[in-house]
């Protein structure tokens, strides 16, 4: 039977480093919690391919994709699923279902197979592009941007706000920021979001409903709480903006179950904002309505969103960063995870997953040291997460960013350490986030963009191995040469085992 060693669901480009052997970033997650978003199936995602393409001053609307001619998701079936039920949830029939995935008894259904629906919208989303799409990452538009100086002088409730998050209590502003930062969504867009649905910003006594539940995402009980509120939304933010790069995502669902198409006209930081709203909306024109009104209330807020607009965010030069194993020389680490989300379930498949030879270890913290993949300075060391700087200007938006996660506490690196390759960061861990043992999730960003591990253009080399994907997150190899290495659930050293 397989060996459960975990995942990690999930950057300047964040290199992200997670010690797991499988596990979720602190903030990710799970898939599944959005069945009413689907990410729309299109070709296998790679958010890092093209540019943003958001102009610089007054917008004009000009078809920047081509819509498809259908749109399909894939569902995995679940314990208690039937095609009845499917097909009721995604509003199509048992009859269509069955003719797509080519079944001819209905009640031929296993747990674990995955279904194809095809969707059909008969709307249409606002064709009005919001935002500069350096506006929705946390890039080098927020280098002067600080949450809670933004927000000091606001009458509303969120100056007042306190929640005990990770073991201790936070203000508002403080986790604003951190959601901020660990998804890299802009501060600024989760502001306006957190004003147009709760109005935390300027009423001092929000309606119980608001003060539990302020972007009025309440399909799940503990979802209540501004950290759980403000993780969701810059987990919508970013299926909108990756799944725009990606050409993945064409549709969203409001409340009372019907699709709207987005318009080709819009850019991919006004399809995270869409995204965004499409939960909570009661119907087509209700979220049409919020959608106009977002632009309203950011313009309150902060101005013209335009005037934020850094482009292009990754230059034509760019290129990637030199990196060695994130393990001592000698030793012998293991490739459990392929190309999967840098941070939660919607971002570029931006991570890989290591494990140490420690077999068995479940959740104790490892023995063994976590080390530095290159040069750079340490600018966040907290709850599991060690945040690297491979540039020197102090900033976690520009350049190319390392985060190293499920670090453990004890003898983890200090903010402001100078690491050079190879350099102690920590001990991997199930700190950090939902972790079945504890291991290493790396990923990277730049500017705040999450970059595939496997983008042809920028692929995250490490030691002179290529990471690939399999067309599935945390399915993938590893290649160097004629040497193949496959991310598996093991220890076996000509399967998935890499020597530093």
């Amino acid at each position: 039977m397989p060996i459960k060693l975990g995942k990690t669901v999930g950057l300047s480009v964040v290199i992200v480093i997670l010690l797991l052997a499988g596990c979720r970033a602190a903030s990710e997650l799970p898939p599944g919690e959005w069945p009413a978003q689907p990410t729309i199936t299109l070709g296998t995602m790679d958010p890092g391919a093209g540019e943003p393409s958001a102009p610089v001053a007054t917008p004009s609307p000009t078809p920047t994709r081509t819509p498809p001619d259908a749109t399909a998701i894939s569902y995995t079936v679940r314990p208690g699923d039937t095609l009845t039920r499917i097909a009721a949830y995604y509003n199509t029939t048992v009859q269509e279902l069955m003719r797509i995935n080519g079944m001819s008894n209905a009640d031929h259904l296993a747990v674990g197979q995955v279904l194809q629906i095809t969707l059909v919208a008969d709307l249409v989303g606002p064709e009005a592009v919001l935002l500069p799409d350096s506006e929705a990452v946390y890039g080098p538009g927020y280098a002067d941007f600080d949450v809670a100086e933004a927000t000091r002088n606001l009458p509303g409730f969120f100056t007042t706000y306190v929640e005990t998050v990770g073991g201790r209590e936070r203000t508002a502003a403080e986790i604003v920021q951190q959601v901020a930062e660990n998804y890299s969504v802009g501060p600024r867009v989760l502001l306006a979001l957190l004003e147009l649905r709760g109005g935390w910003l300027t009423d001092a006594d929000p309606p119980p409903e608001a003060q539990q539940f302020p972007m009025r995402y309440t399909a799940q009980a503990h979802w209540d709480g501004l950290y759980w509120q403000m993780s969701l939304a810059a987990s919508a933010v970013n299926a909108g903006v990756y799944g725009w790069w990606g050409d993945t995502l064409w549709l969203v669902q409001t409340e009372d179950g019907n699709y709207a198409q987005f318009s080709p006209r819009i850019n991919a930081a006004t399809a995270g904002v869409q995204r965004a709203l499409a939960p909570g909306s009661a119907d087509h024109a209700a979220w049409i309505a919020e959608v106009a009104q977002f632009d309203e209330v950011y313009r309150v807020l902060f101005g013209d969103p335009f005037r934020y607009a850094v482009e292009p965010l990754l230059p034509p030069d760019l290129e990637s960063p030199e990196m060695v194993f994130p393990w001592p020389r000698g030793a012998m680490w293991y490739y459990t995870g392929g190309p999967h989300a840098g941070w939660g379930v919607n971002e570029a498949w931006a991570a890989l997953d290591f494990v140490t030879g420690e077999r068995y270890l479940g959740c104790v913290t490892s023995r063994q040291w976590a080390t530095a993949v290159a040069p750079g300075t340490v600018l966040v060391s907290r709850d599991g997460i060690v945040f690297q700087a491979l540039d020197d200007d102090g900033f976690l938006g520009t350049g190319w960013v390392v985060l190293y996660m499920h670090i453990a506490t004890e003898n983890r690196v200090a903010v402001g350490t100078r690491l050079v390759s190879g350099m102690r960061v920590g001990h991997p861990s199930c700190e950090g986030g939902v972790s079945t043992a504890s291991h290493l999730h790396l990923a990277r960003r730049y500017n705040g963009v999450w970059i595939a591990a496997h983008d042809p253009r920028w692929p995250m080399v490490l030691s002179g191995w290529t990471p690939g994907s399999a067309g599935r997150p945390y399915h993938g190899t590893m290649t160097k040469g004629d040497q193949v290495r496959t991310a598996c659930e093991c220890w076996e050293a000509r399967v998935n085992g890499l020597r530093h």
